[in-house]
Protein backbone atom coordinates (compact mmCIF):
# COMPACT_ATOMS: atom_id res chain seq x y z
CA UNK A 1 0.00 0.00 0.00
CA UNK A 2 1.41 3.62 -0.79
CA UNK A 3 2.09 5.40 2.22
CA UNK A 4 -0.27 8.61 1.13
CA UNK A 5 -3.21 5.85 0.91
CA UNK A 6 -2.52 4.70 4.45
CA UNK A 7 -1.73 8.10 5.87
CA UNK A 8 -5.09 9.21 4.30
CA UNK A 9 -6.59 6.73 5.92
CA UNK A 10 -5.51 6.87 9.29
CA UNK A 11 -6.13 10.32 9.04
CA UNK A 12 -9.71 10.13 7.69
CA UNK A 13 -10.51 7.92 10.95
CA UNK A 14 -8.65 9.92 13.87
CA UNK A 15 -10.74 13.08 12.52
CA UNK A 16 -14.02 11.49 12.87
CA UNK A 17 -13.23 9.71 15.86
CA UNK A 18 -11.78 13.25 17.56
CA UNK A 19 -14.93 14.84 16.11
CA UNK A 20 -17.23 12.76 18.20
CA UNK A 21 -15.29 12.96 21.01
CA UNK A 22 -15.18 16.96 20.88
CA UNK A 23 -19.12 16.41 21.08
CA UNK A 24 -18.52 13.84 23.91
CA UNK A 25 -16.80 16.26 26.05
CA UNK A 26 -19.40 19.16 25.06
CA UNK A 27 -22.46 16.65 26.48
CA UNK A 28 -20.29 15.93 29.64
CA UNK A 29 -20.75 19.74 29.89
CA UNK A 30 -24.51 19.88 29.20
CA UNK A 31 -25.16 17.08 31.46
CA UNK A 32 -23.91 18.74 34.45
CA UNK A 33 -25.33 22.36 33.30
CA UNK A 34 -28.52 20.68 33.92
CA UNK A 35 -27.59 19.00 37.16
CA UNK A 36 -25.44 21.55 38.60
CA UNK A 37 -27.48 24.62 37.57
CA UNK A 38 -26.16 26.71 40.41
CA UNK A 39 -22.19 26.22 38.91
CA UNK A 40 -22.87 25.57 35.07
CA UNK A 41 -20.74 29.14 34.58
CA UNK A 42 -17.62 27.52 35.74
CA UNK A 43 -17.93 24.45 33.61
CA UNK A 44 -17.54 26.04 30.44
CA UNK A 45 -13.72 27.30 30.37
CA UNK A 46 -12.21 23.55 31.42
CA UNK A 47 -13.62 22.25 28.14
CA UNK A 48 -11.62 24.43 26.10
CA UNK A 49 -8.79 23.51 28.32
CA UNK A 50 -8.66 19.94 28.04
CA UNK A 51 -9.22 20.64 24.23
CA UNK A 52 -5.67 21.87 24.25
CA UNK A 53 -7.09 25.22 22.64
CA UNK A 54 -7.19 27.32 25.72
CA UNK A 55 -4.66 30.18 24.71
CA UNK A 56 -5.98 30.14 21.00
CA UNK A 57 -9.45 30.81 22.37
CA UNK A 58 -8.42 33.63 24.52
CA UNK A 59 -6.96 35.54 21.70
CA UNK A 60 -10.58 35.51 19.51
CA UNK A 61 -13.01 35.21 22.33
CA UNK A 62 -14.19 37.60 25.26
CA UNK A 63 -15.04 35.22 27.89
CA UNK A 64 -16.28 31.59 28.35
CA UNK A 65 -19.70 31.77 27.35
CA UNK A 66 -22.02 28.60 26.66
CA UNK A 67 -22.32 30.13 23.46
CA UNK A 68 -18.72 30.48 22.66
CA UNK A 69 -17.40 27.75 23.56
CA UNK A 70 -20.19 25.69 22.06
CA UNK A 71 -18.63 28.17 18.11
CA UNK A 72 -14.84 27.36 18.85
CA UNK A 73 -15.78 23.72 19.68
CA UNK A 74 -18.06 23.25 17.25
CA UNK A 75 -17.83 25.62 13.95
CA UNK A 76 -14.64 27.50 14.32
CA UNK A 77 -12.61 26.48 11.38
CA UNK A 78 -9.07 28.29 12.77
CA UNK A 79 -9.23 25.71 15.10
CA UNK A 80 -7.92 22.95 13.98
CA UNK A 81 -9.48 20.23 16.71
CA UNK A 82 -13.60 21.99 16.33
CA UNK A 83 -16.46 19.57 14.80
CA UNK A 84 -16.33 20.88 11.83
CA UNK A 85 -12.61 21.04 11.00
CA UNK A 86 -12.31 17.20 12.01
CA UNK A 87 -15.40 16.54 9.90
CA UNK A 88 -13.68 18.68 6.58
CA UNK A 89 -10.44 16.93 7.19
CA UNK A 90 -12.04 13.59 6.95
CA UNK A 91 -14.06 14.14 4.21
CA UNK A 92 -10.85 15.40 2.67
CA UNK A 93 -8.74 12.39 3.49
CA UNK A 94 -11.52 10.40 2.13
CA UNK A 95 -12.11 12.18 -0.77
CA UNK A 96 -8.11 11.25 -1.71
CA UNK A 97 -9.05 7.37 -1.25
CA UNK A 98 -12.29 7.02 -2.52
CA UNK A 99 -10.93 3.74 -3.87
CA UNK A 100 -9.79 2.41 -0.97
CA UNK A 101 -13.89 2.97 0.80
CA UNK A 102 -16.82 2.03 -0.29
CA UNK A 103 -19.30 4.37 -2.08
CA UNK A 104 -21.94 3.49 0.81
CA UNK A 105 -18.94 4.85 3.44
CA UNK A 106 -18.33 8.13 1.30
CA UNK A 107 -21.34 9.00 1.09
CA UNK A 108 -22.21 8.88 5.46
CA UNK A 109 -18.45 11.04 5.46
CA UNK A 110 -19.91 13.36 2.76
CA UNK A 111 -23.32 13.88 4.63
CA UNK A 112 -21.95 14.06 7.97
CA UNK A 113 -19.67 16.82 6.27
CA UNK A 114 -23.20 18.59 5.13
CA UNK A 115 -25.37 18.73 8.15
CA UNK A 116 -22.47 19.94 10.18
CA UNK A 117 -21.59 22.85 8.13
CA UNK A 118 -25.55 23.81 7.10
CA UNK A 119 -26.57 26.96 6.92
CA UNK A 120 -28.84 26.19 10.49
CA UNK A 121 -25.85 24.17 12.34
CA UNK A 122 -25.32 26.89 14.40
CA UNK A 123 -28.69 27.78 15.00
CA UNK A 124 -29.60 24.09 16.23
CA UNK A 125 -26.57 23.18 18.10
CA UNK A 126 -27.35 26.40 20.59
CA UNK A 127 -31.12 25.70 20.67
CA UNK A 128 -31.12 22.27 21.44
CA UNK A 129 -27.12 21.24 22.12
CA UNK A 130 -28.07 18.07 23.17
CA UNK A 131 -29.84 16.64 20.28
CA UNK A 132 -27.12 18.24 18.26
CA UNK A 133 -24.52 16.82 20.09
CA UNK A 134 -26.13 13.31 20.47
CA UNK A 135 -26.25 13.52 16.36
CA UNK A 136 -22.59 13.99 15.86
CA UNK A 137 -21.99 11.02 18.06
CA UNK A 138 -24.54 8.57 16.50
CA UNK A 139 -23.36 9.77 12.94
CA UNK A 140 -20.03 8.57 13.88
CA UNK A 141 -21.56 5.06 14.72
CA UNK A 142 -22.95 4.78 11.52
CA UNK A 143 -19.51 6.09 9.39
CA UNK A 144 -17.66 3.48 11.57
CA UNK A 145 -20.52 0.76 11.25
CA UNK A 146 -20.22 1.48 7.20
CA UNK A 147 -16.92 1.03 7.36
CA UNK A 148 -16.67 -2.46 8.91
CA UNK A 149 -19.58 -4.21 6.55
CA UNK A 150 -18.13 -3.02 3.35
CA UNK A 151 -14.74 -2.20 3.69
CA UNK A 152 -11.98 -5.22 3.41
CA UNK A 153 -10.89 -6.10 6.47
CA UNK A 154 -7.02 -5.65 5.12
CA UNK A 155 -4.43 -3.32 5.55
CA UNK A 156 -6.16 -0.20 4.39
CA UNK A 157 -9.22 -0.93 7.45
CA UNK A 158 -6.80 -2.01 9.73
CA UNK A 159 -4.61 1.91 9.66
CA UNK A 160 -8.30 3.10 9.95
CA UNK A 161 -8.79 1.46 13.11
CA UNK A 162 -5.06 2.36 14.10
CA UNK A 163 -6.03 5.96 13.87
CA UNK A 164 -9.30 5.39 15.45
CA UNK A 165 -8.02 3.61 18.73
CA UNK A 166 -5.29 6.28 19.32
CA UNK A 167 -7.61 9.10 18.93
CA UNK A 168 -10.05 7.46 21.03
CA UNK A 169 -7.27 6.33 23.83
CA UNK A 170 -6.39 9.70 24.04
CA UNK A 171 -9.53 11.49 24.14
CA UNK A 172 -10.83 9.14 26.67
CA UNK A 173 -8.16 10.17 29.32
CA UNK A 174 -8.78 13.66 28.23
CA UNK A 175 -12.38 13.20 29.19
CA UNK A 176 -11.44 11.75 32.60
CA UNK A 177 -9.09 14.62 33.08
CA UNK A 178 -11.81 17.25 32.87
CA UNK A 179 -13.45 15.75 35.90
CA UNK A 180 -10.58 14.62 38.05
CA UNK A 181 -8.06 17.48 37.64
CA UNK A 182 -9.91 20.26 36.18
CA UNK A 183 -13.71 20.21 37.30
CA UNK A 184 -13.41 19.31 40.96
CA UNK A 185 -9.85 20.29 41.79
CA UNK A 186 -10.62 20.39 45.11
CA UNK A 187 -10.01 17.39 47.31
CA UNK A 188 -12.46 18.46 49.89
CA UNK A 189 -15.03 18.02 47.56
CA UNK A 190 -14.40 13.93 46.83
CA UNK A 191 -17.23 11.67 47.42
CA UNK A 192 -20.20 14.22 48.35
CA UNK A 193 -23.61 14.20 46.28
CA UNK A 194 -21.82 16.89 43.40
CA UNK A 195 -18.82 14.43 43.17
CA UNK A 196 -21.46 11.33 42.26
CA UNK A 197 -23.01 13.46 39.87
CA UNK A 198 -20.00 14.43 37.60
CA UNK A 199 -18.69 10.88 38.18
CA UNK A 200 -21.94 9.71 36.49
CA UNK A 201 -21.97 11.92 34.13
CA UNK A 202 -18.59 10.88 32.87
CA UNK A 203 -19.50 7.66 32.30
CA UNK A 204 -22.41 8.37 30.61
CA UNK A 205 -20.09 10.85 28.47
CA UNK A 206 -18.26 7.37 27.43
CA UNK A 207 -21.70 5.34 27.00
CA UNK A 208 -20.11 3.72 29.61
CA UNK A 209 -22.51 4.01 32.46
CA UNK A 210 -24.67 0.98 32.36
CA UNK A 211 -21.74 -1.45 31.74
CA UNK A 212 -19.82 -0.04 34.42
CA UNK A 213 -22.59 -0.27 37.10
CA UNK A 214 -23.01 -4.12 35.62
CA UNK A 215 -19.47 -4.66 36.75
CA UNK A 216 -18.90 -2.53 39.72
CA UNK A 217 -22.72 -1.09 41.15
CA UNK A 218 -22.27 1.84 42.58
CA UNK A 219 -19.94 4.32 41.43
CA UNK A 220 -16.95 5.34 42.94
CA UNK A 221 -13.86 7.13 42.35
CA UNK A 222 -11.25 4.47 42.29
CA UNK A 223 -13.66 2.21 40.24
CA UNK A 224 -13.98 4.70 37.84
CA UNK A 225 -10.70 5.25 36.89
CA UNK A 226 -9.96 0.99 37.08
CA UNK A 227 -12.68 1.15 34.08
CA UNK A 228 -11.94 4.07 32.56
CA UNK A 229 -8.34 3.41 32.54
CA UNK A 230 -7.44 -0.61 32.25
CA UNK A 231 -10.87 -2.11 31.96
CA UNK A 232 -9.88 -4.98 29.07
CA UNK A 233 -12.98 -5.66 27.59
CA UNK A 234 -15.12 -1.88 27.66
CA UNK A 235 -14.68 -0.35 24.25
CA UNK A 236 -13.66 3.08 24.97
CA UNK A 237 -11.25 2.32 27.99
CA UNK A 238 -7.48 2.91 27.57
CA UNK A 239 -6.40 -0.31 27.69
CA UNK A 240 -9.00 -1.54 25.47
CA UNK A 241 -7.69 1.12 22.81
CA UNK A 242 -4.15 0.69 23.09
CA UNK A 243 -4.48 -3.61 22.76
CA UNK A 244 -6.53 -2.93 19.89
CA UNK A 245 -4.19 -0.66 18.04
CA UNK A 246 -1.38 -2.92 18.64
CA UNK A 247 -3.53 -5.89 17.07
CA UNK A 248 -4.12 -3.47 13.52
CA UNK A 249 -0.71 -2.54 13.77
CA UNK A 250 0.99 -5.96 13.90
CA UNK A 251 -2.08 -7.18 11.27
CA UNK A 252 -0.06 -4.49 8.68
CA UNK A 253 3.21 -5.44 9.38
CA UNK A 254 3.25 -9.55 10.18
CA UNK A 255 5.44 -9.01 13.21
CA UNK A 256 4.40 -11.52 16.48
CA UNK A 257 3.09 -9.55 19.43
CA UNK A 258 5.44 -8.70 21.95
CA UNK A 259 7.97 -8.33 19.18
CA UNK A 260 8.84 -5.37 17.16
CA UNK A 261 10.70 -4.81 14.12
CA UNK A 262 10.38 -0.44 14.30
CA UNK A 263 9.14 1.91 16.29
CA UNK A 264 5.69 2.28 15.99
CA UNK A 265 5.76 -1.52 17.02
CA UNK A 266 8.55 -0.31 20.08
CA UNK A 267 6.51 2.70 21.43
CA UNK A 268 3.23 0.97 20.86
CA UNK A 269 3.75 -1.92 22.94
CA UNK A 270 5.69 -0.82 26.35
CA UNK A 271 2.87 1.36 26.41
CA UNK A 272 0.66 -1.65 26.09
CA UNK A 273 3.10 -3.20 28.85
CA UNK A 274 2.83 -0.31 31.16
CA UNK A 275 -1.15 -0.49 31.24
CA UNK A 276 -0.92 -4.33 31.64
CA UNK A 277 0.62 -3.79 35.17
CA UNK A 278 -0.68 -0.71 36.46
CA UNK A 279 -3.92 -0.46 38.51
CA UNK A 280 -6.09 2.44 39.93
CA UNK A 281 -5.41 2.36 43.47
CA UNK A 282 -1.20 3.05 42.23
CA UNK A 283 -2.55 5.68 39.95
CA UNK A 284 -4.43 7.51 42.17
CA UNK A 285 -1.80 7.46 45.17
CA UNK A 286 0.90 8.74 42.41
CA UNK A 287 -1.37 11.54 41.10
CA UNK A 288 -4.51 10.80 38.27
CA UNK A 289 -3.79 14.12 36.74
CA UNK A 290 0.31 13.40 36.45
CA UNK A 291 -0.69 9.80 35.20
CA UNK A 292 -3.15 11.30 32.49
CA UNK A 293 -0.64 14.21 31.50
CA UNK A 294 1.81 11.07 30.98
CA UNK A 295 -0.19 8.49 28.82
CA UNK A 296 -1.16 12.19 26.44
CA UNK A 297 2.89 12.22 26.15
CA UNK A 298 3.18 8.92 25.12
CA UNK A 299 0.17 8.83 22.62
CA UNK A 300 1.91 11.72 21.23
CA UNK A 301 4.86 9.49 20.56
CA UNK A 302 3.48 6.77 19.18
CA UNK A 303 1.34 8.93 16.47
CA UNK A 304 5.01 10.24 16.06
CA UNK A 305 6.73 7.14 15.26
CA UNK A 306 3.45 5.78 13.44
CA UNK A 307 4.22 8.93 10.85
CA UNK A 308 8.25 8.26 11.25
CA UNK A 309 7.61 4.52 10.18
CA UNK A 310 4.79 4.28 7.71
CA UNK A 311 3.98 7.56 6.48
CA UNK A 312 7.07 9.45 6.06
CA UNK A 313 8.68 6.68 3.59
CA UNK A 314 11.13 8.35 0.41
Amino acid sequence: MLSRVAESVYWMSRSIERAENVARVVGVNLKLEIDLSGLAQEQWDPMVQVSGGHSDFQKRYDAATRANVIEFLTFDRKNPNSVASCVASARENARTVREMISSEMWGEINDFYLTVTALDARERALRDAADFFQQVQRTSHLIEGTKNETMEHGEAWHFSQLGRYIERADQTSRILDVKYFLLLPSASDVGNPVDDLQWSALLRSTSGFEAYRRTFGLVSRESVVAFLLFDRQFPRSVHHCVARAQTSLHAVTGTPLRRFQNQAEQQLGRLVSELDYSDASEVIGRGLHEFIDGLQGRFNQVGDAITASFFSLT
